[in-house]
């Protein structure tokens, strides 16, 4: 667990959004991949008011902290409600 403290994209990662990230992944243990669609808006929203944009590659390390330490069912689950995020966004762009 938390391996993804290591990783290589942090080591540059404004740490305004490295808390953001820290406070999801916090939300999101022991939560089920249709729980996290709430933690999810809710860590677009704050980053938003903060004037704060993830790009590809954070958004990508987000979605794999939420993934650590889930069955491959729940990850499937992550996936699905990644799926409506993104939805959701691209009806609002």
């Amino acid at each position: 667990m938390n391996e993804w403290l290591n990783h290589p994209t942090l080591k540059d990662m404004d740490p305004i959004k490295v808390e953001l990230i820290k406070m999801a992944a916090k939300q999101a243990d022991g939560k089920s991949g249709k729980e996290l669609a709430p933690i999810m808006m809710s860590l677009i929203g704050n980053a938003n008011k903060q004037k704060i944009h993830f790009t590809g590659d954070e958004i990508d390390l987000i979605f794999s902290v939420l993934k650590e330490g889930k069955s491959k069912k729940e990850q499937a689950e992550i996936d699905k409600t990644i799926q409506l995020v993104h939805s959701f966004f691209r009806k609002k762009a």
